[in-house]
Formats: C-alpha cells, sequence, structure tokens
C-alpha cells in the first residue's frame, strides 16, 4: 500500500470517529434542550426572568474547568454562547 494510500485510509479512519462523535453531540444537545425547555416552563412558578446573565457566566465558567484542551476557553464559551443563544429562540414544546 502507498503512502497515499494509507494517508487516505487514515483520514478515512478520523473521519468516522468525527462522524461517531457528531452523532453523540447532537443526541446530547437535544438532550440539553429538553432540559433547558422545562426549566424555562418552571420559571415563571419560581418567579424568575427567562434571561439569566448569572448563570450564563456560571456556564461559561463550569465548561471552562472542564477543558483539558486543545480548544481554548474562549472558543469554549463561544460554541456555548451560541448554544444559548439558540436556546432562547427555541420554540416551547
Amino acid at each position: 500500500m502507498s503512502e497515499k494510500d494509507n494517508s487516505l485510509a487514515e483520514i478515512q479512519e478520523h473521519r468516522a470517529k468525527i462522524d461517531e462523535i457528531d452523532r453523540q453531540i447532537v443526541a446530547l444537545l437535544n438532550k440539553r434542550a429538553g432540559h433547558s425547555l422545562v426549566i424555562r416552563g418552571l420559571k415563571p412558578g419560581a418567579h424568575l426572568g427567562l434571561y439569566d446573565a448569572k448563570r450564563e457566566e456560571e456556564i461559561f465558567a463550569k465548561v471552562g474547568s472542564y477543558n483539558e484542551g486543545p480548544l481554548y476557553n474562549e472558543n469554549l464559551r463561544e460554541i456555548y454562547a451560541t448554544i444559548l443563544k439558540i436556546m432562547k429562540e427555541t420554540p416551547s414544546v
């Protein structure tokens, strides 16, 4: 097998692993969204506003504390800011 063939085979292996990770990420994002929507429904009864800047900062801090790289905490903050923005825009079921 040539070096090119070896490299192509290795690329395919990594892409297959990425595809599986993406499947898991999608499942986890939907699971997270479900909990977020339940919390949104409970907030009025707890006399809480729908937006909680303090909680968002707590989420960013926790995510940063879980980080072992190679992503930087700033990258994770950007990803999570997008997740939180989308959750605010997701209609309740």
